[in-house]
């Protein structure tokens, strides 16, 4: 099903035509409505004026975390604060959080976008949406909560967390589309099972699971014990939140809603600015934004965008699924390793819960890094010797997969941290020790 079949199934031109027309309208309202902005152009030499193609987009500076915080709260609002109805912000786990202002179009645009995502997973107006999707601050929550609606879904704003009481609401209100981070719906399987509930003794059909990387080899597992299609969503607070792109039924990379957003790809190193197939920094501008539009923010998530045809009809930008962040990549021993190359070694081999930990130290100058895995109960009853073996064979894959040698260490199940919202899989420890 097609939300918005005009806005998603123009052809190229009219779309060129049409981002063209918005990209040079924000950068004319960012110019005269954010002081901020104005600076940044005026240093770069740039005015409105410029904007004469789609690719003068490149003589804008970016804009980056840093610029959010260095303006903290409000400096970035285009629109007076009595027009902002909605705020949103950021954890600001690593300093102060971003703040996203949203006026009544822009609900009504968040709302739009995340109907089209829904829509993708097969959404209707008698679908029963389960929201696990944290309320509050954070943008996942109220973002899928207004789409719902838009679509005229149940929507059950049950947030995250109480994961009994979410399997009883699955089982009592007969919910059909799931909608929380992978890694939760993971979660939520394996209390299934551990309950004794068959999956076939559910309703839900889909699941729109997004705000944390998570590879096609999870899929895999989710939709195979909770019996859905499980579909990437993808957001970010700064730009709206969730419904920037969503995956259709083809699971073959997301689509980007880009008469909203427009994407590039830049090298994350040079800054420059790569084509079509090359994978490196997403970099995204809101089109269509009133409370506080944002030019060209790197992202810091790594992919590519493909404009190949669709199965689905659509014709929007696909970008692949994300591998890694040019922040949070790890370098060991002058090796570069993203979190999602280890979780895709793990998830090849049966025996083992799709639940690690990646611990990294520097214990004598040289990087050290040890995976800690959950072993399932029936391996952790065998022998020693088997038990060995499947130790032997993780470190195997996983040195084929990042060319490095680890440490694996099989826990307990249930022993390592479960979260109802982004699981931490990195601890990095190097900056602690002596």
């Amino acid at each position: 099903m097609i939300w918005n079949r005009e806005a998603e199934c123009m052809t190229a031109e009219e779309m060129e035509e049409l981002q063209l027309k918005r990209l040079q309208n924000v950068v004319k309202r960012v110019y005269e409505n954010v002081p901020y902005y104005r600076q940044k152009l005026d240093n770069a030499g740039v005015t409105p004026e410029d904007i004469q193609t789609l690719k003068d987009i490149e003589k804008i500076p970016f804009t980056t975390k840093s610029d959010l915080r260095n303006v903290y709260p409000f400096g970035m609002f285009a629109v007076s604060t009595d027009e902002i109805v909605e705020v949103h912000t950021t954890s600001g786990t690593t300093g102060k959080p971003t703040v996203s202002g949203y006026t009544a179009k822009d609900l009504d645009l968040w709302g739009e976008v995340i109907a089209r995502a829904l829509s993708m997973a097969g959404a209707t107006r008698t679908d029963i949406v389960q929201n696990c999707y944290g309320y509050g601050l954070f943008t996942g929550g109220l973002g899928v909560h207004h789409g719902g609606q838009k679509v005229g879904c149940t929507v059950i704003p049950i947030s995250a967390g109480n994961t009994h009481r979410q399997i009883e609401v699955i089982q009592d209100f007969k919910s059909t589309i799931l909608t929380c981070t992978p890694s939760y719906a993971m979660y939520i399987s394996e209390v299934l099972e551990r309950e004794g509930i068959p999956k076939e003794d559910i309703k839900l059909k889909a699941g729109v699971l997004g705000a944390e990387m998570w590879t096609e080899e999870m899929r895999d597992e989710i939709e195979r014990k909770l019996n859905i299609d499980a579909l990437n969503i993808y957001g970010l607070t700064e730009i709206i939140g969730p419904g920037v792109a969503n995956e259709c039924m083809e699971k073959n990379g997301l689509h980007i809603f880009e008469d909203h957003f427009y994407p590039e790809i830049i090298n994350p190193n040079t800054l420059e600015t790569l084509s079509d197939g090359e994978k490196g920094e997403l970099v995204l501008t809101t089109l269509t934004r009133e409370g506080m539009p944002v030019l060209r923010f790197r992202t810091r998530d790594i992919t590519t965008l493909r404009k190949d045809e669709c199965g689905c009809g659509r014709t929007h930008v696909k970008m692949d699924r994300i591998t890694g962040r040019s922040d949070d990549m790890l370098k060991i021993r002058g090796v570069i390793v993203f979190p999602s190359q280890i979780e895709r070694a793990l998830l090849k081999i049966e025996g083992i819960h799709p639940q690690y930990q990646i611990i990294v130290s520097r214990p004598h100058q040289l990087d050290e890094l040890e995976v800690q895995v959950e072993a399932s109960p029936s391996l952790f009853s065998d022998k020693v010797k088997y038990v060995e073996d499947v130790k032997n064979k993780i470190e195997h894959h996983i040195h084929n997969e990042i060319g490095l040698r680890v440490n694996v260490s099989l826990v307990e199940p249930q022993s390592l941290p479960r979260s109802e919202g982004k699981a931490v899989r990195v601890i990095d420890k190097r900056g602690l020790d002596k």
